[in-house]
């Protein structure tokens, strides 16, 4: 839980479910598994959630629901974005629905923010989203909640509810919440193919797609079928805002950077809101060192380098001084060093919401 985050495309975190479990190559080096088992440990929210390998700290299965943070976002005035479960998946199989409503209730009393949901759980988000009598237990959940708020408080107003002719029990009027973003993490071609088609069928006010660390391309122009009329629709028809980053730590693997200039180009031909998040651990070829504020040394040599060769990275080495910068190559240079710029450009796009 945290009022502040080092995260670029979000203002807070909300942990009120933590815990997880590797389902995919893009789980590998996950960083709130690594802290879990390392900083965290002892942490009544994180404590018996990994366990060792020699890896290190790998995912258990286990969740934790952190029930004293569930009210955190009614105290806080200022409109913030906020990170829901960054340090788990909201929509793990172990996460009762009982426990979803609550999350979602608390989002709906709280207008002022807006949420960011981010899961690989694509399925289970979906069968949730779309399930008829999600948004009457949401709504009994948060009518609940709302009985002890302080008078005047934006969450609590008779405007944002409205009576079902058909059930009898009331709903929120906004259903699907336009204060809730929801995506899915992608970080090849495999895990889009899989995730992408469970986040168009989802009902939601705003679709995103977090592309970190993005360990393959990936092609987002991938066809659908439509509605009567529009047989054929791309992934980018219903995708809101794609973010793309590289994979930081001690065990990061490289981003090609033409993965990452792909999906930006066609994030451009879409009109999708495009954020590059970082480079990572690795950066494109260290050359000329003017551009990565490495000082003017021999020692280059001491950062690994890697080439791209029949379809692989090959093994890290470490040339003595180059001249010229080779988009196959990649230096390890930091995730500080190596910045977010993508082709001398910052990407800081955000989605639209209509309200």
């Amino acid at each position: 839980m945290a009022d502040n985050t080092d995260i670029e495309w979000t203002d807070a975190t909300w942990n009120v479910v933590t815990g997880c479990a590797v389902v995919s190559p893009g789980c590998t080096n996950c960083y709130a598994m690594k802290l879990a088992g390392r900083r965290l440990q002892h942490h009544p929210s994180r404590a018996g959630l990994t366990r060792p390998s020699k890896a290190g700290p790998v995912w258990t299965g286990e969740v934790r629901f952190n029930e004293q943070w569930l009210d955190q976002p009614l105290r806080w005035k200022r409109p913030r974005r906020i990170f829901v479960a960054a340090h788990g998946d909201l929509f793990h199989e172990a996460v009762p629905d009982e426990v979803l409503d609550e999350v979602f209730a608390i989002m709906a009393l709280c207008p002022q923010h807006t949420f960011q949901v981010l899961t690989k759980r694509s399925k289970r988000m979906r069968e949730y989203l779309r399930d008829p009598n999600t948004p009457f237990r949401v709504a009994d959940m948060a009518t609940v909640v709302g009985r002890h708020l302080p008078d005047g408080h934006p969450g609590w107003q008779r405007g944002n509810w409205r009576a079902s002719p058909i059930i009898g029990c009331t709903q929120p009027a906004n259903w699907p919440l336009t204060n809730v973003w929801i995506g899915v993490s992608v970080e090849d071609q495999t895990r889009a193919d899989e995730r992408i088609p469970d986040l168009l069928a989802t009902p939601t006010a705003i679709r995103f797609v977090s592309a970190e660390p993005l360990l393959g391309p990936v092609d987002f122009l991938a066809f659908q079928e439509g509605i009567p009329g529009n047989e054929w629709l791309t992934w980018l028809d219903g995708i809101d805002w794609i973010i793309v980053g590289g994979e930081s730590g001690p065990d990061a693997r490289p981003m090609h950077p033409d993965w990452a200039r792909s999906i930006r180009d066609q994030c451009a031909a879409a009109g999708t809101a495009f954020f590059f998040k970082q480079w990572g651990e690795w950066a494109p070829q260290v050359g000329a060192v003017d551009g990565w504020n490495i000082d003017d040394n021999p020692e280059i040599s001491r950062f690994d380098h890697r080439d791209w060769e029949g379809g692989h990275w090959g093994e890290p080495y470490r040339p003595m001084w180059c001249d010229e910068v080779d988009d196959d190559t990649v230096s390890r240079i930091g995730k500080s060093r190596a910045g977010r710029l993508l082709d001398g450009v910052e990407h800081n796009a955000m989605p639209e919401v209509a309200r």
